[in-house]
């Protein structure tokens, strides 16, 4: 029962908006499928934090689902700032279901328990968010980030927090989320979002306040799902 990760898998299957041209993305789904099956198997658990497909509905995305479905091993979704497919858990859920997608579920305001491990998190948002909008979203995604991890604390398991935006760069922080992560205690947060020249940016360690951070987007990772240990190294 192994727990891995991977954030933006960008699939394209369903709208042929292949990332393919960019450096580092060639063949990416079929590197991703392939390194997935070597890895995973049915009664592991996968976690991708947003940029799930590049669909603008559920429908439309009918194939990138039904791929992920084909994968070995459970599957939780997060919304990333381009799954514009996403819905409400109940009409997710209700889509799922329909299409027999029975591997897949969706992580809001809501935790899994994958084996010592309580699975919580959120989308975030910007760092920079100054205006009237983007300090009212900033502040939701940090209430959903709190709604999530004390869900994952009522199992009297570690929360380990994962997210699509960086609540920390070399240079930036969103205070917003990461004092939500320091003031509940969280010893371990993955995140994606970041490609390319923005890896060089990313935060990998821990920090002065003993929290852990990974980035785990696709292309850092050359597509290969990263294991989450079940107890902090």
């Amino acid at each position: 029962m192994a727990l891995f990760a991977i954030a933006d898998t960008h699939l394209s299957i369903s709208t042929g908006k292949t990332m393919n041209i960019f450096s580092g993305w060639v063949d990416y789904e079929q590197r991703l499928e392939k390194n997935w099956r070597r890895l995973v198997t049915d009664n592991d658990t996968v976690i991708i934090p947003g940029d799930v497909s590049w669909c603008m509905s559920m429908e439309e995305g009918l194939e990138d689902f039904a791929f992920l479905n084909s994968l070995p091993g459970k599957k939780i979704l997060m919304k990333g700032n381009h799954d514009y497919w996403w819905s409400t858990k109940k009409k997710t859920d209700e889509f799922f279901a329909r299409h027999n997608f029975d591997s897949l579920n969706m992580l809001h305001n809501n935790t899994y328990v994958c084996g010592n491990i309580a699975v919580c998190g959120t989308r975030g948002w910007f760092f920079d968010a100054e205006n009237d909008a983007d300090k009212k979203v900033v502040l939701r995604e940090a209430g959903r980030l709190r709604t999530s991890i004390h869900a994952a604390k009522e199992t009297g398991l570690e929360p380990v927090v994962f997210l699509h935006y960086p609540p920390v760069t070399a240079d930036r922080k969103c205070d917003e989320i990461y004092n939500v992560l320091l003031e509940e205690g969280i010893k371990r947060c993955y995140y994606g979002h970041l490609h390319s020249y923005s890896h060089l940016t990313a935060v990998n360690g821990t920090d002065e306040n003993g929290i852990s951070f990974s980035l785990i987007s696709g292309d850092y990772l050359e597509f290969c799902p990263v294991y989450v240990p079940e107890t902090m190294l």
